[in-house]
C-alpha cells in the first residue's frame, strides 16, 4: 500500500513539475518575443498593420485635433512612415502628447513613434533614438502686433510663456534668466494667455508661432518677431533600442524627398500660408543609434 502511494504521490509531482516548466517556456517565449525584433516598429508593422503614432493636437497647421480627426503637416509625415511601414492610414492610431510626456510615452510603449515637433537633442537621445530631421525650425517669439519687443534681448523683465518641458522653455531658463517664465502644458493656453495680456509673449518654434498668428481669431492680433535664436532639428522619435526602425524611417524620409511626397504633404498644410516648401536636407539624417 505504501508503495502505491508513494509512486501515485510521485506522479503527481512529476506532472506538476511538468506543467510548470511547460508554462515556464511559454512565459520566456513571450518575453523574448517582446524584447527582440518584433518589438520595433518595423516588426509591428508587419506583423500587426497597426501603429500608435504620439501627436500635438494644439498646432495649427502642425498637428491639430478637430473632433476626432488630426491634421497638419506632423500628421502627413506620420502618414508618410506608416505608409513606407505597410500600415495604412486606418492602421494608424493618433495618440496626444505634450511636450512634457513624449519621452515617457516612448518609453513605456504607450506610443510606438512621436511626430510632435520633437526636437533632437543629446539630452532626448540619452533616452530615446531619433530618425530625421525632417524639418529645421527656430526659436522665436510670438507677440501682440504693437509690443516693443525685438527680440530675445529684450526679454528682460517680461513674462514669456513656453510649455514644461520643451527646449525653448529650458533655452529661456538658461539664456535669458531676466525674463519671467510662465509654464503651461500646451502652446495654445500660452496663446490664450497671450491674447488676455497675462504674459507679454509667446517663445517657441517660429513656424508654430506662425500657424497661431495665422489663425482667424488671432488675424492682426499678434506677429511673430522674425528674429531666430536657435536651430530645432525636429526629428522621430522611437524607442532607444529600436535601431532597425530608425535606420528604416531614415529610408523613408529619403524616399519622400525624391518622390516629391514630402513636398506634396508640405503644400498640404503649412504651404497654406504661403511659405514655400524647404528642401530636405537628406545627407543630415541622424546616425541611429
Amino acid at each position: 500500500m505504501r508503495i502505491t502511494r508513494f509512486v501515485a504521490t510521485a506522479g503527481a509531482l512529476a506532472l506538476a513539475f511538468s506543467i510548470a516548466a511547460c508554462g515556464g517556456d511559454g512565459e520566456g517565449g513571450s518575453d523574448t518575443g517582446s524584447g527582440g525584433a518584433a518589438a520595433g516598429i518595423v516588426g509591428k508593422a508587419s506583423s500587426q498593420k497597426k501603429l500608435v503614432i504620439g501627436v500635438k493636437a494644439d498646432q495649427p497647421g502642425l498637428g491639430l485635433q478637430t473632433g476626432g480627426s488630426y491634421e497638419g503637416f506632423d500628421i502627413e509625415i506620420g502618414k508618410i512612415i506608416a505608409k513606407g511601414l505597410g500600415v495604412p492610414d486606418t492602421g494608424i492610431e493618433w495618440k496626444t502628447t505634450v511636450s512634457a510626456n513624449r519621452e515617457p510615452f516612448i518609453q513605456q510603449g504607450q506610443v510606438d513613434l512621436v511626430v510632435a515637433t520633437y526636437t533632437i537633442n543629446d539630452e532626448r537621445k540619452k533616452v530615446v533614438n531619433f530618425a530625421g530631421p525632417y524639418y529645421v525650425a527656430g526659436q522665436d517669439l510670438l507677440v501682440p502686433t504693437n509690443s516693443t519687443i525685438t527680440g530675445p534681448e529684450a526679454l528682460a523683465g517680461k513674462k514669456v510663456c513656453s510649455v514644461s518641458g520643451s527646449t525653448p522653455a529650458k533655452r529661456i531658463q538658461t539664456d535669458y534668466k531676466d525674463a519671467s517664465l510662465q509654464q503651461f502644458d500646451s502652446y495654445s493656453k500660452c496663446v490664450t494667455a497671450l491674447a488676455g495680456g497675462q504674459v507679454d509673449a509667446v517663445t517657441t518654434d517660429d513656424i508654430i508661432l506662425a500657424g497661431y498668428a495665422a489663425q482667424d481669431q488671432y488675424a492682426g492680433k499678434f506677429k511673430v518677431v522674425g528674429k531666430k535664436f536657435s536651430d530645432e532639428p525636429y526629428g522621430i522619435g522611437l524607442k532607444k533600442t529600436d535601431t532597425e526602425g530608425c535606420n528604416k524611417v531614415n529610408e523613408i524620409l529619403k524616399a519622400a524627398a525624391a518622390d516629391g511626397t514630402y513636398k506634396t504633404a508640405w503644400d498640404a498644410t503649412l504651404g497654406k500660408s504661403g511659405t514655400p516648401a524647404p528642401e530636405l536636407d537628406t545627407t543630415k539624417l541622424t546616425n541611429c543609434a
